[in-house]
């Protein structure tokens, strides 16, 4: 199934176990709760994302792919906040556990320099590629970015890669599931590489 992020390799037969459990939640009939759930979890504590159980949805009924992925966009944004107010107020405390768990320590210095260099950007590439999310909104509190913006990047880029997912399953079906299952992280890299070099290529005609 989805290569579902470097945080596995860790931990890999609890996250397996867990991994198997998000995946019998698509098909449960209270379905769409866990999708929000398990969205606004990922963003600031839970290992699994949502991509998985969204990709399972999705495929069982597409038309209602785009549905799904307004439910994980909620979810993942609210969860966000939770993040935010954890790096804000109990970095110490709470904040640095999670990292450290998760062995995201050693990527802290890099996404303070991230954030200094591009503030929203930052979070932008953050909700948008492969990278552990709860990483960039629990440094945004840490780091006091300007919370409003920190709240458009997070539901525009969350937004991006959720409804991207849907839209892939809503035109094309089963047809994609490979793809999505086994190259999404990588499709999500490439796309975040081309958002950053428009940017720049903005930056530098303005």
């Amino acid at each position: 199934m989805a290569r579902v992020g470097s945080t596995i390799a860790f931990f890999p037969n609890l996250f397996k176990k867990t991994y198997d459990l998000v995946l019998g939640w698509a098909a449960h009939k209270n379905a769409p709760f866990f999708l929000f759930f398990l969205a606004f979890a990922e963003a600031s504590f839970f290992p699994i994302p949502p991509d998985i159980m969204l990709i399972a949805m999705g495929l069982a009924v597409p038309k209602r792919s785009f549905k799904w992925a307004g439910i994980c966009l909620a979810g993942s944004v609210l969860g966000g906040l939770l993040g935010y107010t954890l790096g804000y107020f109990f970095m110490a405390t709470v904040g640095d556990r999670i990292l450290e768990f998760y062995h995201l320590m050693d990527k802290y210095e890099q996404v303070r320099q991230l954030y200094q260099q591009y503030e929203a950007w930052a979070v932008a590439a953050g909700g948008f590629t492969p990278l552990p999310y709860k990483l960039f909104t629990i440094t945004a509190g840490a780091f006091r970015i300007d919370l409003p913006v920190f709240v458009v990047a997070s539901a525009i880029s969350r937004g991006m890669r959720f409804y991207l997912v849907a839209g892939t399953i809503y035109f094309f079906g089963p047809k994609v599931r490979y793809f999505l299952e086994n190259y999404f992280n990588l499709f999500t890299i490439v796309f975040t590489l081309l958002l950053i070099g428009g940017y720049l290529i903005l930056k530098w005609l303005f």
